[in-house]
């Protein structure tokens, strides 16, 4: 299968590296840092999970694009690996179209945010490890901050329902208000917002 898809996407001009067990896919990956990962769950040595978790800790690939491969098809599993930062999650055995329509979307997204934050966004450096300030500042309730959270993040209303465990109108009913609560009228402008809110240092509480 491995062989398969390296094929595939060789075929569409993409330039594949692979490895046999997880803890050589993260070798490969920090040493030269990939456009985008294609990932097992159940592998050798490391699985998915452990392999993401390394790369979204490395800076040089926190932000890499990454889609799970996997045969296990239950939403709980869907909502642990979004949970954990992965991108898009793609049940075996996958067709042709499939996997190229989610390479294809993955890295145009992954770019048009890297874009839009050189541009929009020079010298931010958000903390995405808690929405509690986007609560505070923007005036938001907790469940609207995390929907905030996910979105600066580039993730896309399915995504985020089923990292929140939500349907998607409820998603849209969460941006709805928070564009209306920060005066902005779409997830672009409240990403940014997002991300310049995230960026600004944090302050603790020393004990009296």
């Amino acid at each position: 299968m491995r062989r398969n898809l390296a094929l595939m996407l060789e075929l569409e001009g993409y330039e594949v590296l692979t490895a046999e067990n997880g803890r050589q896919g993260v070798e490969f990956a920090l040493e030269d840092p990939p456009d985008l990962v294609l990932c097992d769950v159940m592998m050798p040595e490391l699985d998915g999970l452990a392999v993401l978790q390394l790369l979204r800790e490395n800076q040089g690939t926190a932000t890499t694009p990454f889609i799970f491969l996997t045969a296990r098809a239950d939403w709980s599993d869907v909502r642990l690996g979004m949970n954990f930062g992965a991108d898009d999650y793609l049940v075996k055995p996958v067709v042709r179209n499939e996997l190229l329509t989610a390479v294809q979307v993955r890295l145009a997204r992954s770019e048009l945010v890297n874009e839009r934050l050189r541009q929009s966004a020079s010298g931010f450096n958000p903390d995405f490890s808690s929405a509690e300030p986007l609560q505070q500042k923007l005036g938001v309730t907790p469940r609207q901050a995390e929907t905030l959270l996910w979105v600066a993040q580039g993730k896309s209303n399915a995504d985020i329902a089923v990292i929140l465990g939500l349907s998607e109108k409820t998603v849209k009913q969460h941006l709805g208000s928070v564009f209306q609560k920060i005066g902005v009228e779409g997830r672009n402008a409240a990403a940014l917002r997002a991300v310049e809110i995230l960026s600004q240092p944090r302050t603790g509480h020393l004990p009296g």
